[in-house]
């Protein structure tokens, strides 16, 4: 087998189908990233690592899914969606080149190279969260900050590439390039399917991002009934949650402390008031019987002297006749 062909197969073996993949990310130093790697169907049982160096023949092993993963380097692998993703912490100038590999028994391993382009400035081309959260049915928007440039496009790891807007895998994609050095996209309907890696393409460059679409949360009241889990003539179930059920006894007992403490005051007034108004009460009525105790009554009875006692002063008086001249 000739070298040119032997090359395709490799690639094949590591990208299958799948047209789309890394090979260039602009990354920050002293950040992390994580790169997610392709592989066949064939290979999920392999045994994944990355490979760190330039050339193949000289690389050196940093880490693989058959080993613990270290500070430096992690890898995880997604067996349903034959990706497997490698993650590279405290980024410095010489975290350039690497290789997402496969082990092959007696044959050639898989393997695919990758070059980190490390910057203390501005990355080229970036997305703020790499890890990006979404509900089902809902929607999210993306932004890629970008440097160049040129046609950018939003592409799916394994699948297709939309550079206005259109459709991917059952969701409606909605390009807006109106703000400048930024590519927005906007997913409409989304779906647990979903979920999985997305690449931001300028040029030569790519940034991934991984989508996460989980279902709508729901809250469930304590001792609410769960009717769909209940059949006929069976049981109702009572669906209690512990820290719910914990939280609204205590608040109920906070409540109830509560009341009684409003009601010994309340209660506590009422006497207070009662007694204040007894003891004026009292006060008053002994005054009163104080003043009653010092008041001296007299009867005044009028005397009338005899009328011969009058005729008889009359008597002795002597009138006299005054004669004006």
């Amino acid at each position: 087998m000739d070298v040119p062909l032997r090359v395709l197969f490799i690639i094949a073996g590591l990208t299958g189908i799948h047209s789309i993949r890394v090979s260039e990310v602009s990354v920050e130093a002293g950040g992390s990233i994580s790169i997610p790697c392709l592989y066949l169907p064939q290979y999920t049982n392999h045994v994944k690592y990355l490979c760190k160096g330039y050339h193949w023949s000289s690389c050196t092993y940093e880490v693989k899914t058959d080993q613990k993963n270290s500070t430096k380097f992690s890898i995880s692998d997604n067996k349903l969606l034959n990706i497997f993703t490698v993650t590279v912490n405290e980024l410095t100038i010489g975290d350039l080149d690497y290789w997402c590999a496969v082990e092959i028994n007696r044959r050639a391993d898989v393997k695919n190279y990758f070059h980190l382009s490390v910057t203390t400035g501005t990355r080229s081309l970036y997305v703020a969260n790499q890890q990006t959260p979404a509900f089902q049915g809902g929607d999210v928007t993306i932004d890629c900050y970008h440097r160049n440039p040129g046609e950018m496009s939003w592409c799916r790891m394994g699948g297709s590439c939309v550079t206005t807007s259109g459709s991917m895998d059952g969701t409606w994609v909605t390009i807006n390039t109106s703000v400048p050095n930024v590519f927005s996209v906007t997913m409409r309907g989304l779906r647990t399917e979903s979920s999985g890696w997305y690449l931001c393409v300028s040029g030569k460059l790519q940034f991934p991002v991984h989508l996460t679409v989980t279902d709508q949360p729901t809250t469930k009241t304590p001792n609410e009934v769960d009717l769909s889990s209940v059949s006929a003539g069976a049981t109702p179930t009572t669906v209690q949650e512990g820290p719910n059920r914990n939280a609204s006894f205590g608040l109920m007992q906070t409540l109830i402390i509560s009341s009684v403490l409003i009601f010994a005051f309340m209660a506590a007034l009422f006497f207070w008031f009662m007694l204040t108004r007894h003891k004026q009460n009292k006060s008053a009525s002994s005054a009163k019987n104080e003043a009653a105790e010092e008041v001296t009554y007299s009867v005044v009875k009028p005397t009338r002297k005899p009328l011969r006692q009058v005729v008889a002063e009359d008597e002795n008086v002597t009138y006299s006749t005054l004669a004006l001249r």
